[in-house]
């Protein structure tokens, strides 16, 4: 298992652009601390990011997963281009001549993703340990140690997308068209969602019950938007009349449907391999 991730690692640290990307993404990362140095002077209106509570325990867990988790982009074009970059450079190839199967080829780049997803996650877990410990107003063992179920939910969230950047880096072969593939599939979820929303359940919630199952609803699932839960938020609600009715735990449910599609994302990228002619 150490020799397959070695390999990978070895194969992106060598490639320019993937180490670029991947650097910027931990760097970009560590950004969501100077979140907490922005302050706004508007007159009579004055108020600092920090003290809105957005690094409070144990909001802050919630609070960071959800803005990391946007910034999986810059780690999918390095997901994509690593398949891409074996076919164009017959790594692949050349892998299997000596002696690689295509089961631990396929396994080496399943255990990359999931090592991409555990270090984002321990990565956040220590900046959002270090913000909180700096920032929040509640700094008792008990609630510093609440929701770190999200941090769960971070993991599984990369680990399904990076698996589906796989398994599109493997379809397609081109990282460009993989990454576009990807861009129409959200496009055609989006709709179906329209259409399942608006023409054929418009007066009740079935579109929700059957959308949880596609595979980026359900991504999008696993980490609601924290913004809402603000106190400021709201009161904002309160005062227009708008009732807020969100939940914003850990859906496991969620969890339970991403782990399926990250399994059926590993399986299929393992079938296409083995029935393609190299």
């Amino acid at each position: 298992m150490n020799r397959l991730i070695s390999i990978e690692l070895q194969k992106i640290w060598k490639n320019k652009a993937s180490r670029v990307l991947t650097l910027t993404y931990f760097i970009l990362l560590s950004f969501i601390a100077l979140i907490a140095s922005i302050k706004f002077n508007l007159g009579v209106i004055q108020f600092h990011v920090a003290e809105m509570g957005i690094f409070n325990f144990p909001f802050i867990w919630h609070f960071n997963t959800y803005m990391a988790a946007i910034l999986k982009f810059f780690l999918a074009i390095v997901i994509v281009s690593m398949m891409s970059n074996e076919y164009s450079y017959g790594t692949l190839k050349q892998n299997l001549i000596d002696g690689l199967s295509k089961k631990e080829f396929i396994l080496s780049k399943f255990l990359t993703v999931v090592l991409f997803a555990l270090c984002s996650t321990v990565f956040v877990f220590v900046m959002s340990l270090l913000l909180g410990l700096s920032f929040s107003s509640y700094t008792e063992f008990g609630i510093i140690f609440t929701d770190l179920d999200y941090l769960l939910a971070f993991f599984v969230k990369l680990t399904g997308f990076f698996s589906l950047c796989l398994f599109l880096g493997i379809l397609v072969k081109r990282s460009a068209f993989a990454l576009g593939f990807l861009l129409v599939w959200s496009i055609f979820e989006a709709i179906l969602k329209g259409i399942l929303a608006f023409k054929i359940f418009p007066d009740s919630n079935k579109h929700e019950y059957i959308t949880q199952f596609f595979p980026l609803e359900s991504l999008s699932n696993l980490i609601i938007e924290p913004f809402s839960r603000l106190s400021v938020i709201k009161n904002l609600g309160n005062q227009m009349g708008v009732e807020n009715t969100k939940e914003y735990g850990v859906n496991y449910l969620a969890i339970l449907i991403v782990l399926a599609w990250t399994y059926l994302f590993i399986h299929f990228s393992y079938k296409l391999l083995k029935n393609r002619d190299l």
